[in-house]
């Protein structure tokens, strides 16, 4: 893993209401005159919480980077801080390490101190922010041995980590290189940019042994009738003008441009009263299957190289399909993301999310209050089915996908999930 370098422009200030839910800067929004926000412990869990927010400040302050991209540092920092704490606690397996602390340590200082070096030694340039982070948290914690050991064993943590992350490509260079020709991916309006984002679909998986495992069956052929059933659906109901869209669909496809994960587990960690241990299982567990779940959807992207909803509706006369029709003036509702059609990423992911939430808890819900960064709403799930099929919908009611890439991201995510789990982050004894 590279360093990559931080912006140069101030962190945005945080609300602190924002703060209490641990949303990132780009999902505050909040005007820059509001009180800067610090990690502060104020629950059993909630160093974890708090340094998962200052990740978000720190490696993405004005929310440029897509999701897939900023969950690859939520995952390396989340698996230092699970590392430290459970090496001091026990309870559960470490991530790909056999360190234990002295069961004297404070956690609390271990957690705070493994995320700390793995952020400065990425972004140096945080320096100053992240030392003032880094003794708020250590501020809660009594002086004395207990804090120093802690401090030390996260040291060890996160020079692990950053060890373990080496050259994993991160911003690597990977080029899409199949040739232009129909069916194939090429750069969609308005920007017409290039394929973004490759190299997540080429980078070391955290959990998974290679995306090759999760690798789908090839999307519909273009002659298929489940191929023009796919185009005609996201061409009616994912148009900018559709008259079939309802209201409700709409305000679900801008729900899910971007919604706030490391809020929405925050959150969800402290109404469900969960410990230190039990919080960073939380947000490692689901950070590193989130990156995993993004790695598989964008090696499927590279291997069978879509093309998206919108060039397929407008060159359809080439497909060969004589149940599809061009429209060369349609536009989606959303504007289309520079990769391909399938997978989808988002609901790749999502079903990662809703599956590494079960299992954990052992609970058929999800409890998952959620908010988007684009709209400022919260919504609440209950049934990770009603979760999954809101993301899959809102990709169809954008515009940008297609059913097949949805529904078979999900399945992917599910899969990816539920094996890693069954190898990683599980309780010891």
């Amino acid at each position: 893993m590279q360093k990559t370098s931080l912006r140069t422009s101030p962190r945005r200030a945080l609300a602190a209401a924002a703060a209490l839910l641990g949303l990132t800067a780009a999902a505050a929004a909040v005007p820059a005159s509001v009180a800067q926000a610090e990690p502060a412990v104020s629950a059993p869990g909630a160093v974890i919480a708090d340094w998962a927010r200052l990740t978000g400040e720190v490696v993405d302050p004005e929310g440029d980077l897509n999701s897939s991209e900023t969950a690859v540092w939520h995952a390396v920092v989340s698996a230092g801080m699970y590392n430290a704490v459970v090496g001091i606690e026990g309870r559960y397996e470490p991530y790909r390490w056999d360190e234990r602390g002295p069961r004297s340590a404070s956690s609390v200082a271990a957690a705070a101190t493994a995320a700390h070096d793995v952020l400065l030694h990425y972004f140096p340039k945080a320096k100053a922010q992240l030392e003032r982070a880094h003794a708020a948290s250590l501020a809660e914690v009594p002086d004395g041995a207990a804090e120093k050991a802690g401090v030390a064993f996260g040291r060890r943590a996160a020079a692990h980590m950053i060890a373990m992350r080496k050259d994993d490509g991160v911003n690597a260079a990977v080029t899409f290189t199949a040739s232009p020709a129909v069916g194939v991916w090429r750069p969609t309006p308005p920007a017409q940019q290039p394929f973004s984002s490759a190299w997540v679909g080429r980078l070391r998986p955290m959990l998974m042994d290679a995306p090759e495992r999760f690798r789908p069956a090839a999307p519909p052929t273009m002659t298929s009738d489940r191929y023009a059933a796919d185009l005609n659906e996201v061409k009616a109901v994912g148009a900018k003008t559709s008259t079939v869209r309802t209201p409700e669909q709409t305000e679900t496809a801008r729900f899910f441009t971007t919604v706030d994960l490391q809020g929405a587990l925050a959150d969800r960690a402290e109404r469900h009263g969960l410990d230190l241990v039990d919080t960073a299982r939380l947000f490692a567990a689901v950070s590193t299957i989130q990156v995993d779940a993004a790695i598989a959807a964008w090696d499927a992207k590279l291997h069978y190289g879509s093309w998206r909803p919108v060039t397929a509706i407008h060159e359809a006369e080439k497909d060969d399909n004589p149940l599809t029709e061009p429209d060369a003036a349609w536009d989606p509702l959303l504007i289309t993301p520079s990769h391909p059609d399938y997978l989808s990423g988002h609901t790749t992911t999502a079903g990662a999310l809703v599956r590494t939430l079960t299992t954990l808890s052992g609970s058929p819900n999800i409890d998952l209050r959620v908010t988007s960064v684009m709209m400022k709403k919260t919504r609440h799930y209950q049934d990770p089915d009603h979760y999954t099929s809101d993301v899959e919908g809102a990709r169809m009611w954008g515009g940008i996908h297609t059913r097949t890439a949805n529904e078979v991201g999900t399945a992917t995510g599910q899969r990816i999930a539920a094996w890693a789990l069954a190898r990683h982050f599980r309780p010891l004894g």
